[in-house]
């Protein structure tokens, strides 16, 4: 499919959710309404912006504020140095990209115990202000456990918004992989950050990196901004700054740091306003 702009949101848990609003609202306030995207690509955190931001419901103001004030009421989960280092091990022992996911859904479904897919749904369900899919191209990102294959939701398939975004957020090792059509999803970013490539056949692009780096198995934002550079597209590419990072803390699922990291990003907007005027104008 081919069009003249998209919109490329991705992973980087809470904090990666705060920082997307904060970009999104301070390009917004310069007159860049990303928001107007003929396809909007949502992968993990970028799942929930997505779908918030494509509801029709919430002006990028709104959704920036949603991000503010006190997340003490919030559980904290953690991707720490144990669950990347396992990450790097199913990395180091796989043959190629494919292989590294089905490891990775292996070590999910195994992790996953007893804990209830129900109960991480609820959660998402409550940072949802719509569980309808938009009239516009939404697409949200999943990898099959099993296969490892990338599943690209979107309103003409057959699941549920809700369940697309749980199955987007299911980061392996920290919640459960999410059943949809009998067949269990995990994490979009498993297989890119970005997942950029969706956004191929667009003339114009902006893709919004919460997490930068890449490795073997796993495509850079930049190598996949490249490619899409390389078919002709104009491709402007936002990852955080050293400030922003810093606002992320060493634990981007922290709720605590979401404000933050909202705050920084709409900071760092205005550092982007005359390249994002150069690709997105037409």
């Amino acid at each position: 499919m081919s069009g003249e702009t998209a919109l490329v949101l991705g992973g980087g848990g809470l904090t990666g959710i705060g920082w997307e609003s904060g970009i999104l609202y301070g390009l917004a306030r310069a007159g860049i309404d990303l928001g107007s995207a003929e396809l909007v690509v949502g992968t993990s955190a970028g799942s929930v912006v997505g779908a918030q931001l494509t509801s029709g419901l919430l002006t990028p103001r709104e959704l920036y504020e949603r991000q503010l004030g006190d997340a003490s009421g919030e559980a904290t989960a953690r991707l720490g140095a144990g669950l990347v280092a396992r990450y790097a091990v199913a990395m180091a022992r796989s043959r190629d990209a494919a292989g590294y996911r089905r490891r990775i859904g292996a070590y999910a479904l195994a992790a996953a115990g007893a804990t209830a897919e129900t109960e991480r749904r609820e959660v998402l369900r409550a940072r949802l202000v719509s569980q309808e899919w938009p009239e516009r191209r939404f697409v949200v990102t999943a990898v099959d456990t099993l296969s490892g294959e990338l599943t690209a939701f979107d309103r003409a398939g057959g699941a549920g918004l809700l369940d697309a975004v749980s199955a987007s957020c299911a980061v392996p090792g920290v919640w459960p992989p999410v059943t949809v059509g009998g067949r269990r999803f995990m994490d979009g970013g498993v297989r890119s950050a970005t997942n950029a490539d969706l956004a191929a056949g667009y003339a114009r692009v902006v893709i919004l990196a919460p997490m930068s780096l890449g490795s073997g198995m796993i495509p850079s934002p930049a190598a996949q901004a490249a490619r899409l550079r390389a078919a002709g597209a104009r491709v402007l590419l936002i990852t955080p700054s050293q400030v922003a990072r810093k606002a992320f803390g060493r634990n981007v699922l922290d709720p605590a740091r979401r404000d933050p990291a909202a705050r920084a990003g709409l900071a760092q907007a205005a550092d982007h306003v005359a390249e994002a005027t150069a690709v997105w104008a037409t």
